[in-house]
């Protein structure tokens, strides 16, 4: 099954119409003609089974023949990650984590962070190619970057982690999760968090956990705790 994204298709459309780019890589790269059938989602959830109509490099249309709302996950899961040194690695966890299954991820910038600018628009393209490679007609929301201050001052309705490597009492992340429940999970830079910002976590109400015996990179820790909120929730 090959998935198509596009957000300006939308429920009630009847037909639809490719822009240029998109156009030359259905006919040019996936060699699709006319009568072939496409599978395009809009990220929020729908599925539509449409027919190619025209297949041209400049232009392509198709009918609409079936859509349906695809169910959500019966939890959900916001990962808040300080972006990483190397953006490359911070792209791998974007990927792998829209994979795995996740519905926000909002970067945080923290005392020890060494990268304190990212490109929302490279970000939100690999989300949106991991979407359509793993099959999800959902596409996660990818919030600009916050401070941790502020971020940790919102008021969130979920239950509340932060994952940090300081010799406190911590439990362990996967003794804490529950099924079915809304998680929102703290991940630090390369530095880990500071003493200061573990305090204010701790302040407002997150809980300290830890993902392992080991030390982990940033990008790791991030997928480790994503599969562990997939995992308790199978």
């Amino acid at each position: 099954m090959q998935l198509f994204y596009n957000p300006n298709i939308s429920e009630g459309d009847t037909t639809f119409n490719f822009d240029k780019d998109e156009s030359r890589h259905i006919v040019k790269v996936l060699r699709k003609k006319a009568g072939d059938q496409l599978h395009i989602t809009n990220g929020t959830g729908w599925l539509f089974n449409a027919e190619l109509t025209l297949a041209d490099t400049k232009h392509c249309s198709v009918n609409i023949l079936s859509q349906n709302l695809q169910p959500k996950r019966t939890f959900s899961l916001h990962l808040a990650v300080a972006p990483t040194k190397m953006n490359d690695r911070y792209e791998w966890f974007l990927e792998k984590a829209t994979e795995i299954g996740i519905e926000e991820i909002t970067p945080i910038i923290c005392d020890n962070s060494e990268r304190k600018v990212v490109k929302l628009e490279r970000f939100e393209k690999i989300l949106q190619s991991a979407m359509k490679q793993s099959l999800q007609c959902y596409l996660p929301k990818l919030n600009a970057p916050i401070a941790f201050k502020d971020f940790v001052d919102t008021s969130l309705s979920a239950t509340k982690f932060i994952a940090h490597c300081e010799e406190t009492d911590k439990k362990s992340l996967k003794s804490q999760l529950k099924n079915n429940d809304d998680t929102l999970i703290l991940i630090g830079p390369e530095g880990d968090f500071s003493v200061k910002e573990i305090e204010m976590a701790l302040a407002a109400d997150f809980i300290p956990v830890t993902l392992g015996n080991t030390r982990l990179r940033t990008e790791t820790a991030a997928i480790a705790a994503c599969h562990s909120v997939a995992f308790v929730n199978e």
